[in-house]
């Protein structure tokens, strides 16, 4: 007989390993389940007769029981989570005419009244290795010089990207604007009286006892906030459709000052929007694209420096603008940290569970003699990652303290680049990109992760319930044939 090479024993022993470890308590069951079974099968009519009436139960008994049972069964089941399902999902697309490539913003910074030539080049410096690529867009208002972020300008915007995404979402799942029982919309920078959500109900005529929620200040994670809260809400209210929409109005919010620290949204922040269908329908499970089975939010706001260090304010000469502090990886990653100790036990496998506490308890009970952290590998807890393509610090930092491989971060990598640091929904982005790609398969598990001032990580989990076939209509129709794109670690602009 041939003998079987090292390597591929190995990875034979340790695939033996992992499904021991994964099915641990199935191992012991299943034999003793099987052995009752073929005892009962042995036993003839009168001999189960006889036993049951040797149990000495009389039919009174017998019948309290089986009620019991009934009652508890159906309690439970009464009490379980509503599934809820992701139905479809939109992004904007801006169009063509709003694009600003690093010409065109090196020369409007330059044409900027208020900008000094630090910061013109500051400006230029973070745009060379942000990530991003030559067809971002701005809104028209932030393109004037100067800019002109007139309140007319940001419903402008609002209307546009926001109304442009939910006409999408209807006409790829014949959604009835009067079908929609819950609205959520959050926008962190621009919140305008009437709200956003008021907008959307007067713009598709809602109905009048719709539950609509409008969050605003929550920074760039309030896409998953949003989606916790129409999860619960679904909760408690059967057969119902929420309407999730995720946005950020850039028009407002340009900076006009010289403080490097608040120059960087200028840089990194562009135009998006998405809405999405979720409902708790079991009619809804057949042409559903994915099924939400987590959400776990970590909020560090009780942390000076965490609450700081994405803040807005004025500088000294009362420009207002939102300030990022040079802690903001490290406070990044202590929120990541305490998420992932959160999400871990819900999604990864025993063996990695147990790998990870072998490794803490040799840690603390050896200190540095007890190795180096062990870092699970979410690789087999997930098949697809979105990550908020806050910039591309961030997603280095992720790919570096997870070990995740290129293609796991791809989607993030490749969202940055074709349309900037779009807040929220850079999250649904991502997912369109993945599905434009033709990668999503029944069964694949997605894991969101969003990043936002306060400071705030949050986490989702969905399953994909059937593969999406390639859309043909959506942000990346135009241009998935292109990607993935090498992106330069440099692009030199001076």
């Amino acid at each position: 007989m041939r003998a079987v090479p090292l390597p591929r024993f190995l990875s034979s022993v340790k695939l033996g390993y992992l499904n021991v470890v994964n099915h641990l308590l199935a191992f012991p069951i299943i034999p003793v389940m099987v052995a009752v079974l073929l005892q009962v099968l042995e036993l003839g009519p009168d001999e189960l007769i006889a036993h049951w009436r040797s149990l000495g139960i009389d039919t009174i008994h017998a019948l309290c029981t089986i009620f019991t049972v009934v009652v508890v069964a159906t309690a439970s089941f009464m009490s379980r989570p509503r599934p809820v399902y992701l139905v479809d999902h939109a992004c904007f697309r801006p169009p063509r005419t709003f694009r600003v490539p690093f010409a065109t913003f090196f020369e409007h910074a330059s044409f900027m009244p208020f900008f000094d030539e630090k910061s013109v080049r500051f400006q230029v410096r973070i745009l060379e290795s942000s990530g991003l690529g030559e067809e971002t867009c701005l809104p028209l208002a932030n393109r004037c010089i100067p800019p002109c972020p007139s309140m007319e300008a940001a419903c402008a915007e609002a209307r546009l990207v926001i109304f442009s995404a939910i006409d999408e979402l209807i006409a790829k799942t014949g959604l009835k604007p009067r079908d929609v029982d819950i609205l959520v919309v959050n926008c962190s920078l621009f919140s305008p009286t009437p709200s956003l959500s008021a907008m959307i109900v007067n713009k598709y005529k809602m109905r009048s006892n719709i539950m609509s929620f409008n969050l605003s200040g929550m920074g760039c994670s309030a896409g998953l906030i949003s989606i916790d809260l129409a999860r619960s809400l679904l909760q408690a209210h059967p057969n119902s459709y929420a309407l999730v929409v995720s946005t950020e109005i850039i028009t407002p919010n340009f900076y006009a000052g010289n403080e490097r620290s608040m120059l960087l949204p200028n840089c990194l922040f562009r135009m998006g929007a998405a809405a999405v269908l979720l409902s708790n329908s079991r009619r809804e499970e057949d042409r559903a694209k994915y099924r939400l089975l987590h959400v776990v939010r970590t909020h560090e706001g009780a942390d000076d420096r965490a609450y700081r260090c994405v803040y807005e304010e004025e500088d000294g000469e009362d420009n207002s603008g939102i300030s990022l502090s040079k802690e903001l990886m490290a406070v990044a990653g202590e929120a990541l940290r305490a998420n992932i100790t959160a999400v871990g036990p819900l999604v990864l496998p025993v063996t990695e569970q147990l790998l990870f506490l072998a490794s803490l308890v040799a840690r603390r009970l050896l200190g540095p003699r007890g190795g180096k952290p062990y870092i699970p590998d979410f690789k087999r807890a997930f098949e697809h990652l979105c990550i908020h393509a806050g910039g591309r610090a961030v997603i280095d930092e992720l790919q570096r303290s997870l070990g995740l491989p290129p293609a796991l971060v791809e989607a993030s990598r490749m969202t940055l680049h074709r349309f900037g640091n779009t807040s929220s929904s850079s999250l649904w982005y991502e997912l369109a990109y993945i599905e434009a790609k033709g990668r999503m398969r029944r069964g694949d598990r997605v894991w969101m992760i969003g990043f936002g001032s306060g400071f705030k990580c949050n986490s989702a989990v969905w399953r994909c319930l059937r593969t999406p076939k390639a859309p043909v209509d959506g942000p990346w129709s135009d241009c998935i044939h292109r990607y993935p794109v090498h992106v330069p670690d440099m692009v030199k602009l001076l």
